[in-house]
């Protein structure tokens, strides 16, 4: 990695400014940033990555995921709330009932690809 040469005033010199600014107007926007960010502190919480790995087998009811995890309605429905926030998650109601999956299906496999050691 390149260290950056510092000129007598401590300031990068004037093509280091450039490369950096070149690098800063490739990044997404800043709404997408934050999307992003949403994204991975949703996923950030051991509950709510369990969900998720229930999920990649299919819909479940909200009273099957409060079962298998043994946890109260409110703080499974939390966490549900958080992920279909985020964007992870589809719904349907049926009677009383909310049935959730994943808006993609591959979402379980992206993050054990991002937790992969090499």
């Amino acid at each position: 990695m390149k260290t950056w040469e510092i000129n007598e005033e401590d300031k990068p010199n004037c093509n280091q400014i450039d490369n950096l600014e070149k690098i800063l107007s490739d990044m997404p926007e800043e709404d997408e940033i934050q999307k992003n960010a949403d994204i991975i502190k949703a996923l950030g919480d051991p509950t709510r990555l369990k969900i998720i790995y229930l999920l990649k087998h299919g819909e479940l009811c909200v009273c099957e995921i409060m079962t298998v995890l043994d946890k109260p309605q409110p703080t499974v429905s939390h966490h549900l709330n958080l992920l279909k926030n985020a964007g992870l998650l589809k719904w349907r109601k049926e009677g009383v009932w909310i049935h959730y999956k994943l808006s993609n299906p591959k979402l379980p496999e992206s993050i054990e690809k991002i937790i992969e050691t090499p």
